[in-house]
């Protein structure tokens, strides 16, 4: 009897808990619902939200850019001759190759125009380039600013072959001025010696001042992956157009997706004059009227200087004392191309004809500091 009446008990005391848990599993799924109504009505909000669709742009496809890009592009391989000495003192010449990259900037009657660094051919003893169809043909220097990091090299186009000259194509060149952050970025180039690659990122920054060498230098920044045989290659925006020349990666412990490229419309000036500047004819190359010597980066580190050329003397009545050069003034630039070296100088005088004029852009020291000044100046025939 005692066993019945427990289980009687027990049976109530389950139903009960039953009958309350029903009520409160109601209760939640109401509540639920009215949380799922709220929702419903956010979502509809956000429908009816609105964008500008000229400012949003979406890239699906990187394969239609790349394809139709990659024909401008090239791979740029140097070869240098080291002088070595073996274990008993014989001397003997060691080559040794390295990679770059580059693009197809120009071309003429004669010959294909293509842009690289100049640290990827500085010095070089020879250097081929290799087509996205896989032809290599030689190349001439055609000119190079060490300051600029900039080499344009030209190729016969007598040299390639039908299907190579059919296939090829001249890079189309963007603004890089109208660069915004987070700009979709692509970089191609050679890396590391492999063959073509391509890597996607994005703008992370604008007028990055970057010291290289002991010189400022002003690059756009990406994320997208620059490797050793990057150099000289190209960045792109969306519509497949050059923006950047890709330089340098920058490389630490704690560091990681920082690339860095110059502003292609900062220097197609420098590329248009490395392109079509002539020779002067002997005796009608301008000239200054200074004694110089270099501000190397050694000088620059040790005394805070700019990198150039340090007047030390102007001759009286010369281009140089007209135009308000004193002793002392550092030449950085001349028609808006870098000096930095009397080699520099000489070059940029060697191209430009006496008679003409033109500019020089000077570091002068002024209470301690050094100030910058553009000044005017008719180049002269020496004597």
């Amino acid at each position: 009897m005692r066993k019945v009446f427990k289980f009687i008990l027990i049976a109530i005391l389950v139903g009960a808990i039953v009958a309350t848990g029903y009520q409160l599993y109601k209760k939640i799924v109401n509540v639920n619902k009215d949380k799922s109504k709220d929702s419903e009505d956010f979502i509809d909000n956000k429908e009816e939200m609105s964008f500008d669709k000229d400012k949003t742009i979406f890239v699906n496809d990187f394969s239609t850019i790349v394809d139709n890009t990659m024909p401008s592009i090239v791979a740029v391989n140097p070869t240098y001759e080291e002088t070595v000495r073996d274990f008993f003192g014989r001397q003997y010449t060691k080559q040794q190759d390295a990679s770059g990259s580059g693009f197809i900037i120009g071309q003429n009657d004669k010959e294909l125009l293509i842009v690289t660094n100049n640290h990827v051919v500085e010095g070089a003893s020879s250097v081929e380039i290799v087509f996205d169809d896989g032809e290599s043909v030689s190349s001439v220097l055609r000119g190079s600013n060490a300051a600029a990091d900039l080499a344009v090299l030209c190729v016969k186009t007598s040299e390639l072959t039908k299907e190579t000259r059919n296939h090829i194509r001249i890079a189309t060149i963007g603004d890089s001025n109208n660069i915004q952050l987070g700009d979709l970025a692509i970089a191609i180039g050679n890396a590391l010696g492999y063959g073509q690659s391509v890597t996607v990122g994005h703008i992370s920054a604008i007028e990055r001042e970057v010291d290289v060498e002991g010189r400022s230098m002003s690059f756009m920044q990406t994320d997208a992956s620059i490797n050793p045989g990057n150099s000289g290659g190209a960045l792109l925006n969306s519509r497949g157009e050059v923006i950047g020349i890709n330089t340098m990666k920058f490389i630490g412990q704690n560091v990681e997706g920082i690339g860095y490229t110059i502003p292609i419309s900062e220097v197609l000036e420098l590329i248009n004059h490395l392109i079509n500047r002539t020779s002067v004819d002997a005796g009608q190359e301008a000239y200054l009227g200074i004694s110089s010597q270099d501000v190397t980066e050694t000088y620059s580190k040790g005394f805070n200087m700019p990198i150039g050329v340090f007047v030390n003397d102007v001759e009286e009545g010369s281009p140089a004392n007209n135009a308000g050069i004193k002793a002392g003034d550092i030449i950085t630039a001349v028609n808006e191309i870098p000096v930095e070296s009397t080699q520099d100088l000489k070059e940029i005088l060697d191209y430009t004809q006496a008679g003409s004029s033109g500019t020089v852009r000077v570091s002068s020291l002024d209470e301690g500091e050094y100030v910058e000044r553009t000044l005017d100046i008719n180049f002269a025939k020496r004597n």
